[in-house]
């Protein structure tokens, strides 16, 4: 008797909502670029560009996939279990989340500079808007909600009784903010950063193929940073959207950290991996212009399947969180897309090996290194993932269906 077939399970973001959210993104990065928008703050047009794509991408979810109705939503909408005072509670506990974050913000020096000025400025002038449209959003989702309960109204509980709060509940939902204080202001930062220097770029000064790698480098982490900055503020239940569990160890948070700034660029890369030197591809291959060309395609081409993994989480991008298993684009193909594809273009980028001498061995070892946190991070988001069963049938699925598996990689990548 055959055994039954294991089926690929459905992407928590089908692939023609995230493309379309893309080509939204796109075009709202071109009406900036030529000024069709009212304003040429780089703010305003961070903001536009995250709501541009969202907007699109949950009108495609709700009213195509219907997503508001998966069970995973925790909503019954035929419910009617409306209360003012739960309701009352949830938004103490939203505040005082808010007030956890700002503290932090406040108590640690690394928000004290004008790094994150942008950020806090965006902050700022949406935070009024958001807390106001919370109270009616509370009130309804309340009443939907199968299990009302939630990290809000225990917090919210955290200070009015303590004794009726569930300790797990509030961790994982004070991590969650924590993950959405940390990497929201990191990524809103470079994308408003990234969005001056695109509209200040001259089109016309493209001359050749080097100031068009140039540009297409950094328009591909603009695009990322786009997309990933919309996965952090949109964070709703009603769209599925919302985090369902966040990484709790210790391992988890610290290879992911290691990879973001401040830690990276200050201790890490600087004392410890830094596997860089003067001598990159560009050196390398300055005097061959076709070779300079093919190399340089193929950096690209790595950096595309990086973004494209991005793009394939639409709104439900977000480091260290389960917010839906996605197994539509690139990971199709594998689980972990984005790691392999930038890991492998770092190697390209930097091509350690021919630092020359002992160098080549020295920075050789360190970029490798560099590759075992990322293997790591992949390990630990494999953990925490699966706890999911959707994901463990995925991770199956792509044991035997995936790309290394039709390289007949798979069994020795898996050991």
């Amino acid at each position: 008797m055959a055994l039954k077939q294991i089926q690929k399970p459905q992407s928590a973001t089908h692939s023609g909502v995230a493309f379309s959210g893309l080509i939204a993104l796109v075009c709202a990065m071109i009406a900036i670029k030529l000024r069709w928008v009212p304003w040429s703050n780089s703010i305003n047009s961070a903001v536009f560009v995250m709501v541009s794509m969202a907007s699109v991408v949950f009108c495609l979810d709700v009213f195509w996939q219907k997503v508001h109705l998966r069970p995973s939503t925790g909503l019954n909408f035929s419910s009617r279990n409306t209360s003012w005072s739960r309701t009352a509670v949830k938004l103490l506990g939203l505040v005082a989340s808010l007030a956890t974050i700002c503290f932090l913000y406040w108590l640690f020096p690394e928000y004290d500079g004008p790094f994150y000025h942008s950020y806090f400025q965006m902050a700022l002038s949406i935070l009024p808007i958001w807390l106001l449209a919370a109270i009616p959003y509370f009130y309804w989702i309340d009443s939907k909600m199968q299990s009302p309960r939630d990290g809000y109204w225990h917090m919210g509980q955290l200070l009015l009784d303590y004794k009726r709060v569930n300790r797990e509940i509030i961790k994982q939902h004070l991590l969650a903010w924590l993950i959405k204080g940390f990497f929201l202001g990191l990524m809103f930062t470079y994308l408003s950063r990234d969005l001056s220097k695109f509209v200040d770029f001259k089109l016309d000064s493209i001359t050749n193929f080097k100031s068009f790698f140039d540009f297409s480098y950094d328009t591909l982490f603009m695009i990322d940073v786009a997309l990933v900055s919309a996965g952090y503020v949109f964070s709703l239940k009603l769209f599925d959207t919302h985090i369902r569990s966040s990484e709790a160890t210790v391992l988890g948070w610290m290879v992911a950290l290691f990879c973001y700034e401040p830690f990276w660029s200050s201790t890490f890369s600087k004392f410890y991996l830094n596997y860089g030197s003067s001598y990159g591809w560009g050196t390398w291959l300055n005097d061959s212009p076709i070779a300079y060309t093919v190399w340089g395609s193929l950096i690209l081409l790595l950096l595309i399947i990086y973004v494209w993994a991005s793009v394939a989480f639409g709104c439900r991008f977000s480091n260290l969180t389960h917010r839906g298993i996605i197994t539509s684009g690139p990971y199709r193909w594998m689980k972990h897309p984005a790691y392999l594809s930038k890991n492998l273009a770092w190697w390209m980028i930097s091509v350690p090996f021919l630092a020359g001498g002992e160098d080549s061995v020295r920075k050789s070892i360190l970029l490798l290194a560099l590759n075992g946190i990322y293997y790591i991070r992949a390990k630990t988001e494999e953990k925490h993932l699966s706890q999911d069963p959707t994901y463990v049938m995925y991770a199956q699925w792509i044991r035997e269906n995936g790309l290394f598996a039709k390289l007949g990689l798979s069994r020795q990548l898996s050991r």
